[in-house]
């Protein structure tokens, strides 16, 4: 078997690839970088991934960078779990993809990450509070517009397993909450059944061994 690497710990995206790796209950290496440390901004880093962004993932001589990405290959490139759902059918594969999608442009990259640049990281964008607000409210419409969908299927997002649905959401609204942007209670309630997980537990204590910082 190929080796399996991971560059990267400290931030929810990393956290989605530690966790998917447990799920699968497969073996890693990791590189413990982090963000906005000089540890990223190396030539041996640059190498992999040249945008000196975490997480990547190495896999034998197969790199891959892009959390969302990274969470899709390693489910459909090694066996699955019995507790753990695959979408095999194009309806399933639609329905995945549309949580995932929503999830990396509405809530991570148009919301949050909006929030990290111009609130933790404000001396090197600059402060931006108005951007902040607007973009904490833009998060709260698009995950309350979804609620409705909470608990449709059975206890995870797709069904009566964990999805990558879930991996991505869970990650992400760990995040918001650190944030300090309030959920719903059908999310919190589902936030308690998926972070219960035993694989969730692992990921947790190898990606925030100092505890989640955002």
């Amino acid at each position: 078997m190929r080796s399996i690497e991971v560059w990267g710990i400290g931030t929810p995206r990393c956290m989605r690839v530690h966790w998917m790796l447990e799920e699968f209950n497969l073996a890693f290496k990791i590189h413990p970088i982090r963000s906005r440390t000089g540890e990223a901004n190396t030539e041996e880093y640059r190498q992999l991934n040249p945008r000196e962004k975490i997480p990547t993932l190495v896999h034998g001589s197969f790199v891959l960078t892009e959390s969302a990405a990274i969470v899709t290959y390693i489910g459909d490139s090694f066996s699955v779990p019995d507790t753990f759902f695959i979408p095999k059918t194009a309806e399933e594969i639609a329905i995945v993809a549309e949580w995932n999608y929503m999830i990396m442009t509405e809530l991570d990259a148009t919301s949050l990450y909006i929030i990290r640049r111009h609130e933790s990281l404000k001396h090197l964008y600059c402060p931006a509070p108005e951007a902040v607000e607007s973009a904490k409210e833009y998060f709260s419409k698009q995950i309350d517009a979804m609620t409705s969908r909470v608990n449709i299927k059975g206890p995870y997002l797709c069904g009566d397993r964990c999805s990558s649905a879930d991996i991505m959401m869970v990650t992400t609204l760990d995040w918001a909450l650190k944030c300090g942007i309030g959920l719903a209670a059908q999310w919190e309630s589902y936030m308690e059944r998926i972070t219960s997980r035993s694989a969730y537990k692992k990921a947790f204590d190898i990606n925030y061994p100092d505890g989640m910082k955002v």
